[in-house]
């Protein structure tokens, strides 16, 4: 992240040299959508979800998650293109994790401010996907988890010290300790729970689709695409299949089991290998890549 503004200038003048900051519009759309979550959250449990301010926090958590992850695409193909590296094929778009988390937000979205775009990419698109979608309460949960964490790190970064500057070399305030403990101990954690909601809600669609709810096929199929641009971006990802795949094999190891239930497993694995290796967006941009001709020298 960008340092604070400097230590000498008045109060008034550093906040509005913060507030000036895509840095700070960044930060105000995670805590619109952290807001807006929680809010919604309340009225999910209370059974209200139908009520017109459930409806107002649901699609504004989207429209704020979309702006946010937007602002941080804006900034990665800004940087890239100082660096001559605009031009990009549409496989290598859709490899880039921040342009997928826009599709996800269109349906639903992890990524901090100094991550690269193949993060931060897969939020704003699913993020518009969600917004204009039935209400999948959900899809909320992993947006509202990089939120806590994203709200967090900035404020400990840039919030506090330009509120109350540290002596240079000082010890940074209890407030300031606590926030980075917090986001030390538990991001893992967190984005592993992450990784399980958003298999989950793969499920979830699923049943959606199984029973024939209005529009829920197709957000079903651009869903799977998203979860498949997940699956080879994010590491937590990765290890939460393996720890399902593990968990069901160790479960149909057991001598009891049909042999055709373990026949299905095995064929359903060979299956979804199969449409993994074709689907690797990453191997099929970085192959176009090779095959484009050089430029003489």
């Amino acid at each position: 992240m960008a340092p604070p503004p400097p230590a000498d200038m008045p109060l008034a003048q550093r906040l509005m040299a913060l507030a000036e900051t895509l840095q700070f519009g960044w930060f105000c759309g995670h805590v619109t959508m952290l807001l807006c979550a929680l809010s919604y959250g309340l009225t999910y449990i209370t059974f209200r979800t139908a009520s017109g301010w459930a409806r107002f926090n649901y699609r504004t958590a989207y429209v704020a998650a979309a702006a946010t992850y937007s602002i941080v695409v804006y900034k990665s193909f800004r940087a890239r293109a100082r660096q001559g590296k605009g031009g990009q094929s549409p496989l290598a778009l859709v490899a880039d994790e921040n342009v997928q988390y826009l599709g996800e937000l269109l349906l639903s979205p992890t990524q901090s401010w100094d991550d690269t775009a193949d993060e931060a990419n897969v939020v704003p698109v699913m993020s518009v996907i969600w917004l204009f979608s039935f209400q999948v309460p959900l899809a909320l949960a992993p947006l509202a988890v990089y939120a806590l964490f994203h709200v967090a790190s900035y404020t400990r970064s840039n919030l506090l010290p330009t509120l109350q500057p540290q002596p240079q070399g000082a010890k940074p305030s209890g407030l300031s300790e606590a926030m980075g403990k917090f986001v030390r101990d538990y991001y893992d954690t967190s984005m592993t729970i992450v990784a399980f909601l958003e298999i989950l809600l793969w499920f979830r669609l699923l049943f959606s689709a199984i029973v024939f709810t209005r529009g829920s096929w197709i957000l079903l199929m651009i869903y799977t695409v998203f979860f498949r641009a997940r699956y080879s971006q994010s590491s937590f990802m990765q290890s939460a299949i393996m720890q399902m795949t593990a968990r069901i094999d160790n479960a149909l190891a057991n001598p009891n089991t049909p042999p055709a239930a373990k026949n299905a497993w095995e064929q359903a694995k060979g299956a979804i290998r199969q449409a993994v290796d074709a689907t690797d967006f990453n191997r099929a941009a970085a192959r176009q890549a090779n095959a484009q001709p050089k430029k003489a020298q």
